[in-house]
């Protein structure tokens, strides 16, 4: 099912991203070159980061669910390409990465966004495909999906933020295993043993269980919801928790939400014993 998206009007993008509107206040976006894996072209990126900018900058829309076309999520970056651009001559890889803030895919290192992302990974994804999916704020996975970070196997590193997330949610041995074997892992395995997957389901269910979880999400108050992913953004950052209160109390999400109509709703609904009916949060 998807809803009448009334005025809303994505930027212009390639057919390598589709984009629906599967509930209220939800965005579905595809990867779309399944006959290479979904592997991440430049066209990509870019349609993905102007894609998630007017997501941002939407208020009807709360919550983006990122998946793939066919069998993969994301096999990662185009090694093929990647191959040409080394045999042009050297570069500035380093510098590339440094100044390429929202990594790979826009997504393995975006912070600039408080509002959530859930990926639903279908078959697997390697690579750039994986950091892609740390910096999801939920996961969900088919049974048959697989996981890795080869990157050692090629000669390169995973350098688009996996490797410091991986560290902090699995601990250093487990990321280990992952980073320095290169070896693939299963569903199962990356939601019990390393912990970056929330929910393993069945193939032909992976995007509806995402949709719902989205839906989900959008029975809350969408101030609330964006304040406190600010707020885990921010313990990202901060080392100590006092300066994490203090980041979040001051962040404009925070300010954003003790002023909003909605805390004022939820709080008259809970005191008159009904369900609150939450409007669009201002535009920050």
């Amino acid at each position: 099912m998807t809803v009448d998206t009334g005025l809303l009007q994505p930027p212009p993008h390639s057919g390598e991203i589709k984009v629906a509107f599967p509930r209220e206040h939800v965005m579905l976006l595809t990867f779309n070159r399944p006959k290479s894996l979904n592997a991440m072209t430049p066209t990509m990126r870019d349609d993905i980061h102007r894609l998630l900018e007017w997501f941002d900058d939407e208020p009807s829309l709360w919550v983006v669910v990122v998946t793939g076309e066919g069998r993969i999520f994301c096999a990662g970056a185009d090694l093929i390409a990647w191959n040409k651009r080394q045999a042009d001559g050297p570069r500035d890889e380093g510098q590339d990465v440094i100044e390429d803030v929202n990594g790979f895919g826009a997504i393995s290192r975006r912070s600039s966004s408080s509002k959530p992302i859930i990926a639903a990974v279908n078959g697997g994804a390697y690579g750039g495909g994986v950091e892609l999916i740390l910096n999801c704020d939920l996961v969900i996975a088919s049974e048959n999906a697989t996981f890795a970070l080869p990157e050692v196997k090629r000669g390169v590193a995973a350098i688009q933020g996996a490797i410091p997330r991986l560290a902090r949610i699995a601990g250093h041995q487990l990321a280990s295993e992952m980073l320095l074997l290169g070896k693939n892992i299963t569903a199962t395995d990356a939601a019990t043993r390393f912990g970056f997957v929330n929910k393993v389901v069945p193939a032909s269910e992976v995007v509806s269980t995402a949709v719902a979880w989205a839906a989900e999400i959008c029975t809350n108050s969408p101030d609330s919801v964006q304040s406190t992913k600010r707020a885990m953004l921010l313990t990202n950052q901060h080392g100590n928790v006092e300066n994490v209160v203090g980041a979040h109390m001051r962040s404009k999400e925070s300010v954003r939400l003790y002023l909003s109509k909605n805390i004022q709703e939820g709080l008259r609904a809970f005191t008159e014993k009904r369900k609150p009916v939450w409007t669009n949060p201002a535009k920050l």
